[in-house]
């Protein structure tokens, strides 16, 4: 059975009946969605479209990360990682409800290795032979990344123990290490969540900016571009000045589709675990662990949401098949655990997810994948189908660095139509981190002013979740009551509802995946599929016959693209799929 959805498709209809902009952005991508939010601040008419879900794609495979870079150091990218330190020290400030400072500590095995090889990679850009940095190396290269860093209150500078003072720290780590290096970077606890509050603070900005999901691009004329409603296959045309191709990896896909050909791509395959192992996460103290293992990946083991995430892997991929972390990959991750904290078993039944994105990187032919640069350019040319449409391919780009390269690429856009730039972006508060509350009395005076009918500990759990945005969310509870899930009590039917209603939710797995942190957690059963199917059904108009293809859609996602079989327990719990 097809899948449709009754959702409010009035912001498609809206395209449909005005299909004009000055800017049409394909791709809805955190660096996507931060042009819209940018270009919609400065009041042009802007239109955003995007194939599935708002930051489904590489957006969703992200190692959870907003960081500096240090190893982009070797690679020489100092004006990247300059950029990234700042972009970081900014996003704490203006995104505090997602991204909050990290405390990484790096194992160190020797104290000289990588002395001789580190200039031969500087110079190019090859593997060579794989070998671990020792300390010396690991001391330079995190002097320089704090004197990247001009906003010293954002994140305390790095430090260096000793064996016995490491060991001390971290018990379970591998008595055989020298020393450990402690720096700060940022953690990104929700990212898709952090998206969202991106694109709302576009759309608020008024009726001139209009998102859709799941509408994609799939030719370009002279009239313009033509795009197709995934959900009722309908298909339009929108005219505009300037189209920003803003696909990530599938950038050259897109442009073809246009008409375009270009070869500006080169991704790679990046895959990662979630592990439910108690005595791993106790073992890192809070700490991510960061290091690179014996074949010269940068790899992590992260505590997160009170599970560990293990990553990652660096592997040149075709962004035009599926991306699925593998056996292979797992076995590796579970040799780098080893390695860190070798008394610390893991198994295949820990794992509660897997996932698996490309990074979009560009082309680099021979070039080692983990040297490929993470820095991103803009190119330019005229349509081929309507010279008079400037079309602008995004290629590259990371999510620390969203908010300036948005800039960037606005700024070219701006110039090319011609209009001022009358807002910054440099400081201002991005949706849910606006007047977050920084201290620990801060945050009680603002639940105080929020709880009434519904008590201060779930206030301050939504005001957590969803930042100062969760007002509106408790006024709405507040009048229409707060019945927890029976299958996740930390989430009630009414919250889902209002996300359904405010957030753009098409499908079951938007919400399973991207509005609430249960896939990533393990959280799912059969049976919690099934109630919450109910509650999005509920909103969207969903009869039976829909709602039960929804789930079939939401169960093979888990299975094909996280390795997650909730099939195995459907008989036992017995769900009531129809």
């Amino acid at each position: 059975m097809s899948l449709k959805s009754s959702a409010p498709r009035s912001t498609v209809q809206s395209v449909i009946d005005r299909p004009q902009a000055s800017v049409l952005i394909i791709g809805g991508g955190i660096n996507g969605i931060a042009t819209f939010r940018d270009l919609a601040l400065q009041g042009v008419d802007v239109t955003l479209v995007e194939r599935n879900d708002w930051a489904s794609g590489a957006s969703a495979a992200s190692s959870h990360m907003i960081h500096g870079g240090i190893r982009y150091l070797e690679n020489g990218e100092f004006r990247l990682v300059q950029e990234s330190v700042q972009e970081r020290n900014g996003l704490i400030k203006i995104a505090p409800h997602y991204v909050k400072p990290l405390e990484t500590t790096v194992p160190i095995f020797s104290t000289f290795s990588g002395i001789l090889s580190a200039p031969l990679r500087f110079l190019t850009h090859k593997q060579g032979k794989p070998q671990e940095r020792g300390a010396l190396l690991i001391k330079v290269g995190l002097t320089a990344y704090d004197s990247f860093s001009r906003d010293g209150g954002s994140v305390p500078r790095h430090r260096f123990h000793g064996r016995k003072k490491s060991l001390a720290d971290l018990p379970k780590m591998n008595p055989g290490l020298k020393y450990t290096a402690t720096y700060y970077d940022a953690s990104m606890h929700d990212p898709e969540r952090l998206a969202l509050d991106v694109l709302m603070d576009g759309l608020a900005a008024g009726p001139h900016a209009r998102a859709v999901n799941y509408v994609e691009a799939v030719g370009m004329g002279a009239d313009g571009v033509e795009l197709r409603d995934t959900v009722t296959g309908q298909t339009f045309t929108v005219t505009s000045d300037v189209v920003v191709n803003t696909s990530g990896p599938w950038t050259d896909l897109t442009n073809a589709g246009l008409g375009e050909p270009t070869t500006y791509m080169g991704g790679t395959k990046g895959s990662h675990i979630v592990l439910d192992n108690p005595e791993l996460y106790a073992a890192t103290k809070g700490r991510e662990i960061f290091f690179e293992h014996e074949d010269g990946r940068i790899v992590l083991i992260y505590p997160l949401k009170g599970k560990v995430m293990v990553g990652t892997t660096d592997i040149d991929a075709d962004p035009s098949t599926p991306s699925v972390c593998t056996e292979e990959e797992v076995d590796y991750f579970f040799d780098l655990v080893k390695h860190v904290f070798p008394t610390i078993a893991t198994s295949r039944e820990q794992i509660v997810y897997r996932f698996s994105g490309i990074r979009p990187l560009p082309k680099h032919d021979d070039e080692a994948p983990g040297f490929v640069s993470r820095d991103y350019r803009i190119e330019r040319r005229a349509a081929a189908a309507r010279p008079s449409t400037t079309v602008f391919s995004l290629v590259g780009g990371k999510w620390t660095t969203f908010r300036a390269l948005a800039e960037h690429l606005s700024t070219d856009v701006l110039n090319t139509i011609g209009a001022p730039r009358p807002v910054e972006t440099l400081g201002l508060a991005i949706g849910g981190g606006a007047g977050f509350p920084r201290t620990d009395s801060a945050t009680r005076t603002w639940v105080a002013a929020h709880e009434d009918g519904i008590g201060a500990k779930r206030a301050e759990q939504l005001l957590s979740r969803y930042g100062t945005k969760a007002a509106a969310l408790l006024e709405h509870l507040s009048e229409h009551g707060d019945d927890r899930l029976q299958g996740a009590a930390d989430y009630s039917v009414q919250e889902l509802e209002f996300l359904v209603e405010q957030e753009q939710v098409v499908h079951l797995s938007d919400v399973l995946h991207r509005r609430t942190s249960l896939a990533f957690t393990g959280s799912l059963t059969a049976g919690l599929v099934d109630e919450i199917a109910r509650v999005v059904g509920g909103v969207l108009g969903w009869d039976d016959a829909e709602r039960a293809a929804q789930i079939t859609a939401a169960l093979d996602r888990l299975r094909d693209a996280h390795q997650v079989d909730l099939r195995v327990d459907a008989a036992k719990e017995a769900p009531a799929f129809s």
